[in-house]
């Protein structure tokens, strides 16, 4: 895959991460024209897997069917996203005095750090995310050195 490609790639399941959490989208059709409304051009087999790859889930709920992030209130899914998407998309590490700096490709740093955020790790403020850098900033008394080494572990695990 060449960088472009891996760009537009990380843009589209961004935009499909948000999409799903913002809106009720039922059908991989909808989440296609919704992306086409964004000038997110993608095939309906594109989209089939980047639901498969982002783990989202087809849902009935009251209000109708609808695709989810599987477990939003359950710790394992929002890790195991996690470590899908620091697996994908963190290019590098770097410490730095506020934080630890990650690097990603074009267009991923948003959903990499969403995905930090909604994991609620203990150590983590918070994360700034840009187009392909994100700085992870520690609470109080937490060095940048052990947040690096929580991600790395997650990266590096099996499942």
């Amino acid at each position: 895959m060449t960088r472009t490609n891996g760009s537009v790639k990380s843009k589209r399941q961004h935009a499909i991460l948000s999409l799903v959490a913002r809106e009720r989208l039922g059908t991989q059709e909808d989440i296609r024209a919704r992306l086409a409304g964004m000038g997110l051009a993608a095939t309906q087999s594109t989209i089939s897997r980047d639901i498969e790859e982002l783990g989202l889930a087809r849902v009935h709920a009251h209000d109708g069917v609808r695709y989810v992030v599987p477990g939003e209130g359950d710790a394992p899914a929002p890790l195991r996203m996690l470590q899908h998407l620091l697996e994908e998309f963190a290019l590098s590490f770097a410490l730095a005095n506020a934080g630890v700096v990650i690097r990603t490709p074009p267009g991923a740093a948003a959903a990499l750090a969403e995905s930090i955020d909604r994991v609620g790790f203990a150590d983590v403020a918070g994360t700034i995310a840009g187009d392909n850098t994100i700085l992870v900033l520690g609470r109080e008394g937490v060095t940048p050195d052990r947040i690096e080494r929580s991600l790395s572990q997650i990266m590096e695990a099996t499942t």
